[in-house]
């Protein structure tokens, strides 16, 4: 399948999507792109359960980029950011395709999915991504990163514990949540503290999405 078999509701739902999030309409043609080679490796090796067009571009695109406003400032100096756990690369490609200065490392220790991100960066000329196929407590890059983030991996303790490390001094954890966590940031690990908590608002999804962002505490011995 190529974009081009992309129905056109689903490229409407894309637009309008890309218009109420502030981004430019001109990310289509890439994230339809990518939208589309995922459709058709996921036959064969069975990447994501999500299988529709447009529900992929409400629960696999616009969810992703929900959250690109809190990356803004790292991808305009050049930063760094580690996606954990990213499966078929989401959040991070479609980050990646939005803003060019991130630079994107996407962590995934199941060799399939590995494959396939391997073939979407090339595929889409992507420069700014690269793939980490290795588990994330594996990685060998400390104080690498300006953040890192998740998306419906692990519970906030577990994903510090996992990849904390990865995190240079002043380095934030992005966590893509529904429901606020009550209980994960109550649980917190020592040397870590809830920064900011931001709803955010996925066009076409009515559930609840918030961004838990979490960063050393003051004298915290984590880097």
């Amino acid at each position: 399948m190529n974009a081009s078999a992309i129905p056109d509701s689903a490229r409407a739902e894309l637009d309008a999507g890309l218009d109420a999030l502030g981004l430019d309409r001109a990310l289509a043609a890439p994230l339809l792109a990518y939208l589309a080679l995922l459709l058709r490796w996921n036959r064969a090796y069975n990447l994501t359960a999500i299988r529709e067009p447009g529900e992929m571009v409400r629960k696999h695109l616009l969810d992703s980029l929900a959250m690109h406003a809190s990356v803004d400032a790292i991808a305009a100096r050049g930063g760094a950011l580690a996606d954990l756990g990213t499966g078929a690369g989401l959040p991070g490609i479609p980050l990646a395709i939005a803003k060019p200065g991130l630079q994107v490392a996407l962590v995934e220790s199941n060799g399939k999915k590995a494959r396939f991100m391997r073939e979407a960066l090339r595929t889409l000329g992507l420069r700014n991504a690269r793939v980490v196929e290795s588990r994330i407590e594996a990685v060998d890059e400390p104080g690498r990163f300006d953040a890192i983030t998740a998306r419906a991996l692990a519970t906030l303790p577990l994903i510090l514990e996992l990849g904390g490390h990865l995190l240079a001094p002043g380095g934030v954890l992005l966590a893509m949540k529904g429901a606020v966590p009550a209980e994960e940031i109550a649980g917190l690990p020592a040397g870590w503290q809830l920064a900011d908590v931001r709803p955010l608002t996925v066009p076409g999804v009515e559930a609840a999405r918030h961004l838990v962002v979490v960063a050393r505490a003051p004298g915290g011995d984590n880097a």
